[in-house]
């Protein structure tokens, strides 16, 4: 016999080994973030509480949910032809608002309290220098959690914005009700009013746009070898920071230099970054009409429903006439017919490019099952 074979039980034992340390690497991760999520939804209540005090907080916190009625909205519309799973939006919105926020919290007071005796201005420049990058790491962070825990709903840029996006937006979201409250308890409503303006009603795409740089690096690079892989999401992050920084600058320079920094600087970032997130957002839907032309082609799906997947009214449309043919349950049948085709789409781009895993075949196998299946209900 050759001594070089190996016994199929040594291969599936090897198999068995890896995948128990798979098992065991994502329980001490989910572990982590657990305690995480502890210790900070313990912190940033209490700081709020004792610094604020119970009514003004409550305020506080009301009127910082009216910039996220800005912001989510517009976030799931460029998500729209691939929704992602609710509950991995609410885990990024609580990472940005609880694990992030807390954490920069007790990071940026400490150094604060470090450079009061080396500055004459250690509020200034801990926004400046420390506060770019702490916050911009804690949000990253974040963004490579979702990557990890749920590597399949992470398909390119898209979800790189989206996902980065809905974090800086929990962030946004816990840090205004700091500034809102401090500011009401400085100088009343006028404050109150004058901070929300800036912050959430001039200024409340601030952090979704520099978390969003690193999406779009993170995004990007799952579709590039492994070199640029490694490269790519840390020059985005670097990105961002600088972005932050920038921003925070403007901030601490005075009425003057802050409107002007925003006029020349932040708002044709903000305009540019804005077209070139609509133009992934087309560009996706092509993508999506090209990969399920594939299967049209072998009839899998028609060609009018390749149309139909690719259209946001007409989704809307066969939702609104398998409720009327199939009541509820024809309903579900065609929105998971619609989620599974898109899918199905996203896993043949990651085919195409060489970034699928080895069970990509046997999850499209089962994608098509399940299209199947969906239209047998719908008749």
């Amino acid at each position: 016999m050759d001594q070089r074979s190996t016994h199929p039980t040594t291969t599936q034992t090897v198999r068995t080994q890896r995948s128990r340390r798979q098992r065991l690497r994502r329980g001490f991760v989910f572990a982590a973030v657990l305690l995480a999520f502890g210790v900070t939804g313990w912190l940033l209540p209490t700081v709020i509480g004792l610094e604020l005090g119970g009514a003004t907080g409550l305020l506080a916190l009301t009127v910082s949910l009216l910039p996220v009625g800005i912001v989510m909205p517009l976030l799931l519309w460029l998500d729209a032809y691939e929704a992602e799973p609710p509950a991995m939006v609410m885990l990024a919105f609580l990472w940005g608002a609880v694990i992030a926020t807390g954490t920069a919290l007790a990071l940026n007071t400490g150094s604060t309290l470090l450079l009061a005796s080396a500055t004459a201005d250690p509020d200034a420049v801990s926004a400046v220098l420390v506060a770019p990058i702490v916050e911009e790491s804690l949000k990253g962070a974040g963004l490579l959690f979702i990557l990890f825990w749920r590597r399949e709903e992470f398909d390119g840029i898209i979800d790189g914005i989206v996902y980065a996006g809905v974090i800086a937006c929990g962030f946004a979201f816990a840090e205004n009700i700091l500034y809102l409250g401090r500011a009401f308890n400085e100088s009343g409503t006028e404050g109150l009013v004058a901070v929300f303006v800036i912050r959430g009603l001039i200024s409340p795409f601030a952090h979704p746009l520099f978390t969003g740089v690193t999406g779009v690096a993170l995004g990007w690079s799952l579709q590039r070898g492994p070199f640029l892989r490694c490269i790519i999401p840390p020059l985005g992050l670097c990105a961002a920071m600088t972005l932050h920084a920038a921003w925070n600058l403007s901030s601490v320079t005075g009425a003057g230099g802050f409107w002007s920094a925003y006029l020349v600087f932040q708002m044709p970032i903000f305009v540019a970054f804005t077209a070139f997130a609509i133009w992934v957002r087309v560009r996706e839907r092509g993508l999506i009409r090209s990969h399920l032309t594939v299967y049209a082609d072998y009839g899998w799906i028609s060609p009018a429903e390749v149309r139909m997947l690719t259209s946001i009214s007409e989704r809307r449309t066969a939702r609104s006439w398998a409720h009327a043919v199939g009541g509820r349950e024809g309903k579900t049948a065609m929105r998971d017919f619609q989620d599974d085709a898109v899918e199905l789409a996203m896993l043949r781009r990651r085919m195409t490019n060489g970034s699928a895993g080895p069970g990509a075949p046997a999850e499209e196998r089962r994608l098509l099952e399940a299209m199947t299946a969906a239209r047998a209900v719908l008749g």
